[in-house]
């Protein structure tokens, strides 16, 4: 017959052996250096693939997914580098144009397209670099005439280049012409009025607003008036 203590002691040591540990709290994952790379690569509007003269390659118009440029950009770019073409699919320009939006009385900075739905690429075009251009997902197809890719002639792709370096940035209006807004700065804050003339460039609205019983129109900046 087993001795009863070394029973004892085994169920002890069990005892001891199935104790609960303290729980391990798992710090969250931080964010990678190519997810902040991804976030900025997605911002931009030019990617330079391959720096070259300008003999080499020409210019070609991409129809894209509408808003989704960027994300199209950087799928054509990952596709490039698998296949291995970065000598003969050489840049990606997404026109755009500085503005400054007025939003809730404050002024932000943004990057407008110019051609929403649309990018340039500046490539070598053979049967490869169009299946790469063509599978990438977001493009819908090539700009030309027919079903044969018509490239850009060189001074129409300086003057976008032209119109994109712009230093004075124009505004872009939140309201549109005939819309009710409420005026918010200035001697007639307060007032309602109804928008008659938006001069975009100088960042100015016409609003008629009711004086004495008739409509009088007053000159505002964007930042003096808001929706209602």
């Amino acid at each position: 017959m087993p001795k009863k203590t070394k029973v004892k002691k085994t169920a002890q040591k069990s005892k001891k052996e199935t104790k609960p540990t303290k729980a391990v709290k798992v710090a969250e994952p931080k964010t990678t250096e190519e997810e902040d790379k991804k976030e900025k690569d997605i911002a931009k509007n030019h990617f330079v693939l391959t720096k070259t003269d300008d003999a080499i390659g020409k210019w070609y118009v991409l129809h894209t997914y509408s808003g989704h440029e960027n994300s199209v950009a950087i799928n054509l770019i990952q596709r490039v580098q698998t296949m291995k073409l970065e000598g003969r699919v050489l840049e990606l320009l997404i026109p755009t144009q500085n503005k400054i939006l007025i939003k809730r009385g404050k002024k932000t900075s943004i990057k407008e397209k110019i051609f929403p739905g649309y990018m340039l690429a500046k490539l070598v075009l053979d049967d490869e670099t169009w299946l790469a251009v063509r599978t990438t997902p977001g493009v819908t197809g090539f700009v030309g005439v027919g079903s044969k890719p018509t490239p850009l002639p060189p001074q129409e792709v300086a003057s976008i280049k032209k119109f994109m370096e712009q230093e004075a940035p124009k505004y872009k209006a939140t309201f549109s012409i005939g819309e009710a807004v409420k005026i918010v700065e200035g001697p007639f804050a307060d007032f309602l009025g109804t928008v008659d003339h938006i001069d975009d460039a100088k960042g100015k609205v016409h609003v008629l607003v009711s004086i004495f019983g008739r409509e009088t129109p007053v000159e505002l900046d964007f930042i003096q008036v808001s929706k209602i």
